[in-house]
C-alpha cells in the first residue's frame, strides 16, 4: 500500500513515512522507496552545486571578456551564485569534498552560458577554468579588474 500511495500522493507518503519512523515500525516502511528518495536527495544537492558553479562561472568569464557590457546585474548574478554556493556548502560540508570535480564539470556549461549570452566564439575562452577555487568564492574578485 505505501509504494502505491507513493506514487499517487507523495506529500502523504513522505508524511506517513515519517510517522512510521517515529513510531519505530520499521517492518511497515517502504524502504524501497524510501532508499530511492534519499540517495535522489543527494543527488539534488550535488545538482544544485554544479548548477550554481556554471552560472557562477558564464557571469565571471562574461565580465572579465566583456568589459564593456558589465552590468550591476551580472555583478549582482556573481554575488548571488556565490553566497549561494557558500551557503550550499556550509549547509552540506560534504559537498566541499566534490568542489574541484564539480568545477571541472560546470566550466564547460558557464563557457556556453557565456557564448549564449555573449555571441563571442567559444575558442575565446579558456579551455579549462581560469579561476582558482579561492577566486571563485572570493566576494570581491571580479577577473579584469585592476
Amino acid at each position: 500500500m505505501s509504494a502505491n500511495l507513493h506514487d499517487k500522493d507523495f506529500h502523504a507518503w513522505a508524511i506517513q513515512q515519517a510517522n512510521l519512523l517515529k513510531a519505530g515500525k520499521l517492518h511497515e516502511i517502504d524502504l524501497d522507496n524510501l532508499i530511492e528518495e534519499i540517495e535522489s536527495m543527494g543527488a539534488s544537492e550535488r545538482n544544485q552545486l554544479q548548477n550554481r558553479l556554471k552560472v557562477l562561472i558564464g557571469h565571471l568569464l562574461k565580465w572579465q571578456f566583456q568589459p564593456s557590457f558589465r552590468t550591476r546585474s551580472w555583478n549582482a548574478t556573481i554575488k548571488e551564485q556565490r553566497l549561494s554556493v557558500i551557503g550550499l556548502v556550509e549547509d552540506n560540508p560534504s559537498l566541499k569534498s566534490i568542489l574541484a570535480e564539480r568545477i571541472a564539470k560546470a566550466y564547460p556549461q558557464g563557457v556556453y552560458l557565456a557564448v549564449k549570452e555573449t555571441n563571442l566564439d567559444e575558442k575565446v575562452f579558456p579551455s579549462i577554468c581560469p579561476y582558482s577555487m579561492e577566486q571563485l568564492f572570493d566576494m570581491g574578485f571580479f577577473p579584469g579588474d585592476c
